[in-house]
């Protein structure tokens, strides 16, 4: 069983974004979009309206390190 994941684990979900979606530019991504990629995750465990633009904003950096580090 996936471990579970809260909003504030942004460094993992960063890591399991770029797992399940490598062909994507989350700097190219709406906020609305990334949302729904986060919620889908499987192990997501949090309140889904618990969704701020601070947390979103910190997943998407964390995934755009994972997403440059593939890149190279």
């Amino acid at each position: 069983m996936p471990q579970e994941i809260m909003w504030t684990d942004a460094e993992e979900i960063g890591i399991q974004l770029q797992e399940k979606y490598p062909e994507l530019d989350p700097l190219k991504l709406r906020f609305t979009e990334l949302y729904q990629h986060v919620v889908t995750l499987d192990g997501f465990a949090d309140d889904p309206t618990k969704s701020n633009e601070s947390r979103l904003e910190a997943i998407q950096m964390a995934w755009y390190e994972e997403w440059q580090d593939a890149q190279k």
